[in-house]
Order: structure tokens, then C-alpha cells, then sequence
């Protein structure tokens, strides 16, 4: 996952809140979501279950995914998490480094 931008979506629980961002960490940056370092939306939403990310190549491209994808309605980026996550289950444990 070196040298490589993602797009990601960031939920409290099943239908709750969400958050899209994109990161080229996108382990130490879920890390940092989980744990609170940062305050903003997903620390007072509790938004620590990571439900999507989209491997995007470059910078450039991941933040153009991500301008795009926030102007999308709730029900289209819903539709993205349940594509790859139909469980809405936490896929930390995929891209963190042992």
C-alpha cells in the first residue's frame, strides 16, 4: 500500500454517520481517526469502524475522488459501502501492519 493515495469512508455504526476522506497513509491515518488524535467530525461522531477505501494511485486522483464523492447523496455512498462491505464491518484489520 506504499506510494499509493485512498479514498475512504470512515461510520459509527451501520446507517450512522459517515466520513469520506482521502490519505497516502491510509493506515496511520484510520489509526488516527480510531483513536481521537485529531478533533473534528469523527471524533465527535464517534466514526471509528473503517467501511470503504478505494486505492486511487496518485494524490492528485484521490482528492478528485473524493471532491466528486462528497457531492454524491448519502444513499449513492451508502451504496459504495455496501458494494464492497455489505456488513458495514470494520476492515481495520486489512490494512493495518502487524
Amino acid at each position: 500500500m506504499e506510494n499509493q493515495a485512498f479514498v475512504y469512508i470512515m461510520a459509527n455504526h451501520r446507517n450512522g454517520a459517515i466520513y469520506l476522506g482521502s490519505t497516502t497513509n491510509l493506515a496511520r491515518r484510520v489509526w488516527e481517526h480510531r483513536n481521537g488524535v485529531v478533533a473534528g467530525f469523527t471524533k465527535r461522531y464517534g466514526c471509528k469502524a473503517l467501511v470503504w477505501y478505494e486505492a486511487c494511485g496518485e494524490w492528485e486522483a484521490a482528492r478528485l475522488r473524493e471532491r466528486q464523492m462528497k457531492e454524491w447523496r448519502r444513499t449513492w455512498k451508502v451504496q459504495e459501502i455496501e458494494g464492497l462491505n455489505p456488513a458495514w464491518n470494520d476492515l481495520y484489520d486489512r490494512i493495518a501492519q502487524p
